[in-house]
């Protein structure tokens, strides 16, 4: 992929990304527990470098913990790059609103880390 195509798939991101580095659980529907750590978080999806493989298309619920407290959501599997990958949100509970204002938190500590 070249670095035009590149800023065009970033361009066409609805939500900007967030870097996040905590430790996630997903949890596939016919298979045991996988563990990972989170790459970066969106106010629609986060992605993951996870141990397991698991299958794209699949609805899993995903388990995390934010500085606001703990993340239980369903999503699905969307994109797999080696052992990276990326999932959707599919529902909108209190959850979401957790995770927006996680968002809102990292936009500004890294906005202001960039300064620096």
């Amino acid at each position: 992929m070249g670095l035009g195509q590149a800023r065009a798939m970033v361009d066409a991101r609805r939500f900007p990304r967030y870097g996040l580095k905590v430790e996630i659980r997903v949890y596939p529907r016919h298979a045991p527990v996988v563990r990972g750590e989170t790459v970066d978080i969106s106010a629609s999806g986060i992605s993951a470098m996870l141990r397991e493989e698991v299958p794209l298309g699949e609805l899993v619920r995903l388990e995390f913990s934010v500085s606001s407290g703990d993340v239980e959501v369903h999503a699905m599997v969307r994109q797999r790059n080696a052992f990276r990958y990326g999932f959707q949100f599919v529902e909108d509970n209190s959850a979401q609103e957790l995770i927006r204002r996680t968002c809102r938190e990292l936009a500004l500590e890294q906005a202001i880390a960039a300064k620096d």
